[in-house]
């Protein structure tokens, strides 16, 4: 337990020193957030247009921000990966699973900061606008989204152990602008329906963009968060075992 709480910290510490993460994982989604608040002020109301409304938008965005958790955890694996650090730490007592939750707990305490800040600047717009979001619904998504962000981290902890520093990055936008197109983030997934809705109900990019709205907006109901969340769960729980076994298979092979 200490060797992977010394290995959080410096990992941790490593992110803090990249400007870059603070650019993407935080003023990103924030700029996102306010960008799209602004075009849902300029769309007329008989329009019908609800995705840009601000208890929408927040729980997307929630979302949107812990892809970029996911982009700078393969960055940070692969790059240790492929230097010396890693190999020298193979030499210590280190398991796998400390190596693996080393990496994951960080960027889970990452990804709680951003869901705060992006929270803080939607009830902001909420009360700018003179619409009603529930403070109990924004505390709530705080701990509700975590295990989305498990999830998100463990397939950046996939990709950075199977891929190289310059082939991860790559490998992640993949995953970004699919989870966004078919996440529900920009556009009612359902609404649209056909393969689209058939293949975004395969992936849990969906269940994760509806556990984060429906945590807004306190809604327990069974389809708009139970299912969703226990879809979640699996997925992050089989994930990080997955990121487990692949990163100590990686391991054998260096050692």
């Amino acid at each position: 337990m200490k060797r992977m709480m010394v290995f959080s910290k410096r990992n941790f510490i490593e992110m803090s020193r990249d400007v870059l993460s603070y650019i993407f994982c935080v003023a990103f989604p924030i700029a996102m957030l306010i960008i799209m608040s602004v075009v849902n002020s300029s769309i007329p109301k008989q329009a019908g247009v609800t995705m840009f409304r601000i208890d929408n938008l927040a729980g997307g965005i929630a979302v949107f921000g812990q892809t970029f958790v996911m982009l700078f955890t393969a960055i940070g694996v692969a790059k240790d990966k492929n230097g010396s650090f890693l190999t020298r730490l193979f030499a210590t007592p280190m398991k796998a699973r400390d190596f693996v939750y080393g990496y994951i707990i960080p960027m889970l305490l990452v990804a709680f900061i951003q869901v705060i800040m992006s929270n803080v600047t939607a009830f902001i717009i909420s009360r700018v606008q003179g619409s009603e979001l529930k403070i109990s619904g924004l505390l709530l998504s705080t701990v509700m989204v975590l295990p989305s962000a498990l999830m998100f981290s463990a397939i950046g902890m996939i990709f950075g152990t199977l891929f190289n520093e310059k082939a991860a990055p790559g490998i992640c936008s993949i995953i970004i602008s699919l989870g966004c197109f078919i996440g529900g983030i920009w556009f009612d997934v359902e609404g649209v329906g056909g393969t689209i809705e058939k293949v975004a109900k395969c992936l849990p990019f969906l269940y994760a963009t509806k556990v984060a709205r429906a945590a807004i907006d306190v809604d327990f109901k069974k389809e708009n968060f139970i299912i969703p969340m226990a879809v979640v769960l699996i997925t992050a729980l089989v994930l990080t075992v997955l990121a487990s076994f692949v990163f100590s298979r990686k391991m054998k092979k260096i050692v």
